[in-house]
């Protein structure tokens, strides 16, 4: 069988909890706990990245990494607590394509994932789920491509031209944090608007889509950095 990820973590309810998550958004993920375990899967399953931690209760990561190199290209992506820089040197040394520091944001590692996924070309690389080309669906939330509207609970929401193009980037990059600076760069191409402009089109966003708007799920802001749509009918 073919999964997008598999993690080999010790670290069960947090192998656990990461694997769920990622497959609730269609990283169809498996997980193992321990180098044996590693080794059964690959032998009768594939991955397309491979998320290891570097202590295993029966070995080490950075030797399970160094013996998957010998017959796989797959990306290796290393998750530890370990934060010394001499951890994260050997990482990459040995065929590490990135060093993800426990404890991780569960949207930010999937995030991470997708890029990795993209840039190696698996289907689950899509940051959103669209019922087709032609609309965006998340749970309560409908983007009409074709016809430029947006619904909630099958009601039209109006939006400005503006106001439209900003909500389709952040859905088009959903789950992964959006800076600031993007945002002035990608939807209004200009590095001088400010952050009082970008609050008042966030504020109607949220209006539009959330159903509480001083409580938002979906259109999350990230303090100093900038914003995060978040997919997924948690209302």
């Amino acid at each position: 069988m073919n999964y997008d990820c598999l993690i080999v973590d010790d670290e069960e309810v947090l192998a656990k909890n990461t694997g769920e998550y990622f497959n609730m958004f269609e990283v169809k993920t498996a997980v193992v706990h321990s180098v044996a375990e590693a080794d059964r899967f690959f032998k009768e399953n594939d991955a397309s990245l491979l998320l290891l931690d570097i202590n295993l209760g029966d070995g080490s990561g950075f030797e399970f990494c160094k013996r998957i190199r010998e017959t796989k290209s797959i990306p290796i992506l290393f998750i530890s607590a370990r934060n010394t820089d001499d951890d994260k040197i050997i990482a990459l040394n040995i065929g590490g394509d990135d060093y993800i520091e426990k404890p991780y944001s569960l949207g930010v590692l999937l995030a991470k994932v997708r890029v990795v996924l993209k840039r190696y070309g698996s289907p689950a690389a899509d940051t959103v789920k669209k019922a087709s080309e032609k609309e965006f669906k998340d749970g309560t939330v409908t983007i009409d491509y074709v016809n430029k509207k947006v619904f909630r609970n099958g009601e039209e929401k109006k939006l400005t031209s503006l106001e439209y193009t900003l909500l389709k980037y952040l859905t088009d990059n959903a789950n992964r944090l959006i800076t600031k600076q993007e945002l002035f760069d990608n939807v209004w191409n200009d590095k001088f608007t400010s952050d009082g402009t970008l609050n008042v089109h966030i504020r109607k966003l949220r209006e539009a889509v959330e159903e509480d708007p001083q409580q938002p799920k979906r259109i999350i802001t990230v303090w100093k950095e900038g914003y995060r749509y978040e997919t997924g009918d948690s209302e």
